[in-house]
């Protein structure tokens, strides 16, 4: 059920997915906003509140009985002592709460220069962030609510559409980990653009077309041109003749107004696009200001609003998760082009209906068959999206699930920022402090230094047999792990069997107790070998598909670990660590193919992480 009633005091509970996060202000003070999709016998959507969360960060200081004083003369929240783990080193440090997220950054540097103060820390998590790291949540993952209901929903938006209930919650969220997840609503969109000058003008140039696709049968395109008289289905397209699945409205505004009303009756948990937040969706808005179109897009009734995402910007529709297709497949697939064309064959080994991108306005002007294939190109590019986003998205559904930040966020970020992310709740949840971010000087300092990579023979050339390959499986992870290799386990000191030490550098390592990162990737690899043990034992499909997406998202983090150590904007830095693993890699592999050769293998190629060699007295049987 999604409510059970007769709760003591009269609460009330809900169980929803969690989709989406954010924090409101309400009489000065910060509510946290959760936004899902409710389980059980009801439908639609929830907003739960709670206010009673207030942001913190961490000051290590110089001298803790001045350092408390002068913290007390701030007007903050409150102050307290408490003991947190840094580099490996239990420390007496302050938590410093505050009244509302937006008094950290007033406050941060007054609070930093103190002379009582030595560093500042955990001050750059956004609160929405704290709040899922400290709560133990992970969006798309089911929770459970207790308080009350306050109202159902906003004013704003269809009035066919279910209105959200508005949920005021009493404790504190709790998991529900092995709870029936429900399948996501997913709506595609893409517009046509008219640009008789090339690339479209928004202030001069109108939309001529949305195109609709979801992954619950609904396929559409909204128009303001009569469909062609004596139309034709194009011999190849697959979608039927154009009145099977075109809509004509009179103008462009009313256009938007139908973009508008079928994302509230269609109510989708995601919205997909192919380059919409750099193009769609702020075409679509600019050209709404201008004719006066109001897009109440989200959930709450809330207009669209662009947000910064490293060095661009990001489209968020609050509630339902907007993701962007273009971005996503550039960091995953390695293309000389990323075009939605280009893509799909990619992907699924067909071409998809395609027309010259600049000639559409001549299409749109010449009507009769050209309309019609027009219509039909609009409405292919939005099946592709819907199609290319079942075909990837599992696996960052599950990245999402892991790492702990919305779905929105992590389909945006590297996937360095991924295992960054990973390792700041981590961090909570092994009471150890979060390093900061290097300073200017710092970065510059980092950029300017190389690490030597893995070891690689020049191949022997000629023609080969008896050719076998020697694989070291997740070497560099292992590394990691087996020699204990973390910031915090690295020492200057050395007693004889205590330290792990790295090949050419001489750099030492404690072998106990287990090191941070060390602890926190060990943790995926079991995770992989586990989830893969399920695979082989399950004999149903669909749970195959998701213990594989599973497993590809914990690969795909494992793998990202070993190069962060030398990346220069890591919160985990460590040039020590990044000299060793590849050093002990290089060991590693020169002495199996030392070995190998002893036992009548020849080498006659390696890279990295395994060598290929032959062996002339191996004999093939032939019956």
């Amino acid at each position: 059920m999604g409510v059970r009633e007769g709760i003591p005091n009269g609460t009330v509970t809900k169980k929803f997915v969690l989709l989406d996060i954010d924090y409101i202000t309400r009489n000065r003070v910060p509510v946290i906003r959760l936004f899902g999709k409710v389980l059980g016998e009801e439908e639609g959507h929830i907003i739960a509140w709670d206010k009673s969360f207030k942001p913190y960060i961490y000051v290590i200081p110089q001298d803790i009985k001045a350092c408390t004083r002068d913290l007390s003369e701030l007007g903050l929240h409150s102050v307290e002592k408490v003991y947190q783990k840094d580099q490996g080193k239990r420390k007496e440090v302050l938590k410093v709460t505050f009244k509302h997220p937006q008094d950290i950054p007033k406050l941060r540097d007054k609070i930093g220069n103190l002379t009582s103060v030595q560093e500042v820390r955990e001050h750059d998590i956004p609160f929405y962030r704290r709040y899922l790291i400290d709560k133990g949540l992970s969006p798309l993952n089911a929770v459970e609510v207790e308080g009350k209901v306050l109202k159902h929903g906003s004013a704003k938006g269809s009035p066919t559409t279910p209105r959200p209930c508005i949920f005021q919650v009493k404790s504190p969220p709790t998991v529900l980990p092995e709870a029936f997840l429900p399948e996501f609503s997913v709506l595609s969109f893409d517009i046509e653009v008219y640009n008789p000058r090339g690339m479209p003008q928004a202030e001069l140039d109108p939309i001529i077309m949305i195109s609709f696709s979801s992954n619950r049968g609904l396929q559409k395109v909204i128009s303001y041109k009569n469909l062609p008289s004596a139309s034709q289905n194009s011999p190849d397209s697959y979608l039927g003749p154009p009145e099977d699945f075109v809509e004509v409205v009179a103008n462009e505004k009313e256009l938007l107004e139908k973009f508008v009303e079928t994302v509230q009756s269609e109510n989708p948990d995601f919205i997909m696009g192919y380059n919409s937040d750099a193009f769609d969706l702020p075409y679509i808005m600019d050209r709404a200001a201008k004719l006066g179109v109001p897009l109440h897009l989200g959930i709450d009734g809330s207009t669209p609003r662009f947000t910064r995402m490293g060095f661009s910007n990001a489209t968020m529709i609050r509630g339902r998760v907007h993701i962007d297709l273009y971005s996503y497949v550039r960091r995953y697939l390695h293309l000389e082009r990323h075009t939605l064309e280009r893509v799909y064959l990619e992907l699924f080994g067909q071409e998809k209906y395609d027309l010259p991108g600049d000639e559409i306005h001549l299409y749109w002007d010449k009507g009769d068959q050209r309309l019609e294939r027009l219509f039909h190109y609009s409405l292919d590019d939005a099946v592709a999206v819907t199609q290319i986003g079942e075909e990837m998205l599992p696996v960052s559904m599950e990245l999402t699930r892991i790492v702990g930040q919305p779905l929105f966020d992590v389909s945006r970020m590297a996937s360095g920022q991924q295992v960054e992310w990973y390792l700041i709740r981590k961090s909570f949840e092994t009471g150890n402090l979060v390093p900061n971010r290097p300073s200017h000087e710092e970065l510059t300092q980092r950029e300017g230094k190389q690490v030597v990579g893995g070891y690689v023979k020049e191949p022997i050339t000629g023609l080969h047999e008896n050719i076998v390959y020697f694989d070291f499986r997740s070497l560099y992870p292992s590394i990691i792990i087996s020699k204990n290799i973390s910031p915090d386990t690295f020492t200057p000191d050395y007693k004889r069997g205590t330290c792990h030490v790295c090949p050419e550098y001489g750099h030492k390592f404690h072998k106990e107790p287990v090191g941070f990162i060390p602890a926190a990737m060990g943790k995926i690899l079991k995770d992989r070998i586990r989830i893969k043990s399920r695979m082989k034992q399950s004999r149903d499909d669909k749970e195959r598909q998701i213990l594989n997406a599973q497993q590809e998202a914990l690969k795909r983090l494992a793998n990202t670990f070993y190069g962060l150590y030398n990346h220069s904007t890591f919160r985990w830095y460590s040039l020590q660590c990044s000299e060793s693993i590849t050093a002990w890699g290089r060991d590693f592999l020169k002495k199996t193919m030392k070995d190998a050769e002893n036992n009548g293998f020849k080498p006659v190629y390696a890279d990295t992480d395994g060598f290929f060699a032959t062996y002339n007295g191996f004999k093939v049987e032939v019956n």
